[in-house]
């Protein structure tokens, strides 16, 4: 274990940091205690270089019931909460400070999900690289159902990975889909069986990072995530230039080219 929390538990497997939600008992519904766990535990992540990606998963049944709702009808009133820690930025959402430090992630992130994922638990997994769900996954973006919108940076993050229109018609109806539903319309990636969630984890982690640069790997995140927004190709082919330039006269790049001449693995 990388560092003890309260809500959730950090540890280094196989070279990946994995975060665990750890409230089994409340079906990981998510508090605030549990949103300054994540963004402390990310940044260890990422100030760890012997740590080449961070996996995102939950612990017993679930992996997010969404917001914890205990208290009641004060849940999404942040007038009622006289206590929160986030002084300067009080009216800002939980769900999207969390997202934005996913994706400002330094590390490739993976998204393990093991059981359901409803409201800010389906919302955290978006910035994510890859998203893999077990059989047992059901996600749910049920904010209108609650009477509050997507939070999460859900509405950037949602249209890009599935479309608008199916983005609107889950948002909308707030229904509940299961994992064979998700793979079908490209909210996740992988599908696997129980059994097999973390091995797959792994395996991802290892062919997104094993052979590549790290310092490639992080830029590469960034300018895939933020450039595919512009609405021409211009603003990508300058910061690519830039950057080819810089990299170009880099030791990872002269050890990438001799790597592959000399036919050995590459050590960055």
């Amino acid at each position: 274990m990388l560092k003890e929390y309260k809500t959730i538990i950090l540890e280094e497997q196989n070279s990946a940091g994995v975060l665990k939600l750890n409230r089994p008992k409340k079906l990981n519904a998510f508090n605030m205690q549990m949103l300054d766990d994540m963004l402390d535990a990310i940044d260890q992540v990422n100030k760890n270089d012997n740590i080449k990606s961070l996996i995102i998963t939950g612990s017993g049944r679930a992996f997010c019931a969404g917001a914890d709702l205990s208290l009641g009808e004060k849940t999404f009133d942040k007038s009622f909460d006289t206590k929160a820690k986030y002084e300067s930025d009080f009216r800002r959402d939980a769900g999207g400070i969390l997202s934005l430090k996913i994706y400002n992630s330094l590390k490739p992130v993976i998204a393990a999900c093991n059981g359901d994922a409803v409201g800010v638990g389906a919302t955290m997994q978006l910035p994510a690289d890859i998203r893999i769900a077990s059989s047992k996954s059901r996600f749910g973006f049920v904010f209108a159902k609650r009477g509050i919108v997507p939070d999460g940076c859900a509405s950037w993050f949602l249209p890009k990975i599935i479309g608008i229109p199916m983005a609107l018609e889950l948002c909308y109806s707030g229904k509940i889909i299961d994992a064979s539903d998700a793979l079908k319309i490209g909210l996740i990636n992988y599908l696997v069986d129980e059994s097999e969630l973390m091995k797959k984890a792994y395996e991802m982690s290892d062919l997104l990072c094993d052979s590549s640069a790290p310092v490639s790997v992080a830029m590469t995140r960034h300018m895939l995530w933020s450039l595919s927004a512009e609405e021409d190709p211009e603003h990508a082919h300058e910061i690519e230039s830039k950057l080819i330039d810089s990299r170009g006269a880099s030791d990872d790049a002269k050890e990438g080219v001799m790597s592959f001449l000399e036919k050995r693995k590459s050590v960055f």
